[in-house]
């Protein structure tokens, strides 16, 4: 079973509650910002010349961009959390796993070049989904999708902080299974309004907490 219990558990023994503020101040920032600046640029590009139409416009895109944006919150996710995501690990590894803490001083999103790009693919791939909600299907698309994105992102960094990327690859291919189970559960939350936006701090608690209790891995 997935620590679940644990991973909330985590937020006050390990001291994160800082964190999942800053998360959750992050995450409604950028969603924000998003859906305000999407709105305003179709309200200058589309004019009806009728005042009605144009608010009724108005208003339905920013319903659609809403929408839209709250299925994209999985990749933002990950944009969100690479900032802090060693200070997490090192704060829950020091409450749960004193003798697996690394020597080395957390840093600042250690990995901002691979975090940007992935958002962005990610971002791309659930853009390309959208039109499969016309048909019925969008929504199981994005629950697949995600999950398979989330779970792989999420276990390949933790597992990378301390394996290096090419072991925690190998090790994403030997424990896909649970990788892939963690990734519906929190593609799941993400959809859960509130949790979603803790989620940048508990999707990495969680998958740090599946890594560490994987058989036959080897530390660094």
């Amino acid at each position: 079973m997935l620590p679940i219990a644990k991973t909330f558990a985590s937020v006050k023994k390990a001291d994160l509650l800082g964190l999942v503020g800053l998360a959750g101040g992050l995450a409604v920032l950028v969603v924000g910002v998003s859906i305000t600046g999407l709105t305003w640029l179709i309200a200058k590009l589309v004019d009806l010349q009728t005042g009605w139409l144009d608010t009724l416009v108005n208003w339905l895109v920013g319903l659609l961009t809403g929408v839209a944006g709250w299925f994209m919150l999985p990749p933002l996710v990950i944009l969100v959390a690479g900032i802090c995501q060693e200070r997490i690990i090192h704060k829950v590894e020091l409450a749960y796993y004193p003798d697996r803490v690394r020597k080395e001083a957390p840093q600042f999103w250690a990995d901002f070049r691979h975090d940007l790009a992935f958002a962005a693919s990610a971002l791309f791939l659930n853009l390309l989904i959208l039109p499969l909600y016309l048909f019925g299907i969008g929504f199981l698309a994005s629950i697949i999708l995600n999950s398979y994105l989330l779970g792989r992102e999420f276990f390949e960094s933790v597992a990378g902080y301390h394996l290096g990327k090419p072991r925690a690859k190998e090790l994403m291919r030997q424990h896909k299974r649970v990788a892939y189970a963690g990734g519906l559960a929190i593609t799941l939350m993400t959809l859960v309004p509130f949790l979603n936006l803790l989620m940048p701090i508990l999707a990495t608690v969680l998958m740090l907490h599946v890594f560490h209790s994987l058989p036959g891995k080897q530390e660094a």
